[in-house]
Formats: C-alpha cells, sequence, structure tokens
C-alpha cells in the first residue's frame, strides 16, 4: 500500500512539474521545493516529455530549467509532428536589445564576484544609444525602449524590479545564456555592424524598426 501510494505522489509530481515546465520556466531561486523536486524526478521527465518531441534544458549551475522542442536530423523522414513550444518572431530592436543584455551579462560573470546583474531603465537607454539616430526625440526614445524592455519582461529574460518609485529597474535573467550561447556571442561583433547598417539614416533608425 504505501508503494502504491508513493508512486502516486510521484506521479502527481511528475505531471506538476510537466504542467509548470509547459507553461514556461522553473527557478530554483522562486521556487525552492518545485526545483528539489525536479532534480530528483529528472530522469522521469525527461523520459516523459520525450514522447511529446521535447527535451528538458536543466542547468543546475545557474538555477533554471526549461522545455524545448527536439532538434530533428536533416535525414530523419518522419511524419514532423506539431510544435508544442511555439517560436516567437522577435522585431529587430527587441532582437538587438536581447544580444546587447547577453553581453553585458558576459561582461559582468567575467569583472564581478555577484550573480544579479541589474540595470536601471537609462543602464538599457544607454546600451543602446549607440545605435539611435542623430536627433532623437529624448523622450520617445526613452517611451520606445521601455516598450521594448517590458517586451524581453514578457519573454522571461529581464525581471522588473518591484519597489521603486522612479524610473524601473531590472534584473537580466541568467537563462538568457541558453538563448544566445558563447558560439553567437563570439560573432557578435559582426552582428552588430549588420545592425548598424541597418540603422542607417535611410533605414529610419531604431525607432522604426519595430514597425
Amino acid at each position: 500500500m504505501e508503494q502504491i501510494e508513493a508512486q502516486a505522489l510521484a506521479g502527481n509530481e511528475l505531471s506538476m512539474l510537466a504542467v509548470t515546465l509547459l507553461k514556461g520556466v522553473i527557478y530554483r531561486e522562486t521556487d525552492a521545493r518545485l526545483w528539489s523536486t525536479l532534480l530528483e524526478l529528472q530522469t522521469q521527465l525527461r523520459d516523459y516529455m520525450a514522447v511529446l518531441n521535447l527535451e528538458l534544458v536543466l542547468d543546475e549551475a545557474e538555477g533554471y530549467a526549461f522545455l524545448r522542442a527536439k532538434a530533428v536530423a536533416e535525414e530523419d523522414t518522419a511524419p514532423k509532428l506539431p510544435r508544442l513550444v511555439a517560436r516567437r518572431p522577435l522585431s529587430f530592436p527587441v532582437s538587438l536589445l536581447l544580444a546587447l543584455l547577453r553581453k553585458k551579462l558576459a561582461e559582468f560573470d567575467a569583472s564581478s564576484g555577484g550573480t544579479r546583474l541589474i540595470l536601471s531603465r537609462d543602464d538599457i537607454v544607454e546600451l543602446l544609444r549607440l545605435f539611435l539616430p542623430a536627433g532623437s526625440n529624448e523622450t520617445r526614445i526613452i517611451d520606445q525602449i521601455e516598450t521594448h524592455a517590458n517586451k524581453i519582461v514578457d519573454l522571461g529574460f529581464l525581471r522588473q524590479l518591484k519597489g521603486s518609485s522612479g524610473p524601473p529597474s531590472y534584473e537580466v535573467q541568467r537563462i538568457l545564456k541558453a538563448f544566445v550561447d558563447a558560439q553567437w556571442l563570439s560573432e557578435f561583433d559582426a552582428r552588430l555592424a549588420a545592425y548598424q547598417a541597418q540603422l542607417a539614416p535611410d533605414s529610419g533608425g531604431i525607432a522604426d524598426a519595430s514597425r
């Protein structure tokens, strides 16, 4: 009887993990109990999600876990399954800001002993200032950058900090490292050159890039 109850409990916990991950990311920092359960049941969870053509990405050092669709080999002739984890198209300025935040996180890790990268709204504006067209309306630019930052909050790569009465501050979520990897970052300068070409005067600048 005790064995049956234990199996039922494990099954319930596995289902809870699966449902939570299908909705988003599990962080060690925000749910220590669920994180502990995830570490205990990760082998079963991987098998469980493989049936849905999903794989578990688990980073114990950084403290996050999420699901992504399994890569399909080009020679694989099996029928393609519908995607449970949808791809989200990103506007140009959001993609640019994600790249700049990833670079900032790499610099922070290399030069600081801390684990939390906190940026003010003004810090984020300064990250993008190099790519703003000359003579831009400052107030309009700040409003647009806040909109892009809020989109990244929705994506889960930034967390807006509460309790501040002034301009917002954000924590860069370390899960960003899993989506913008070291190889991509090594090509960052070349990518920025391409970005700057798009931001030439006849392109309309960052203000128009999201249209």
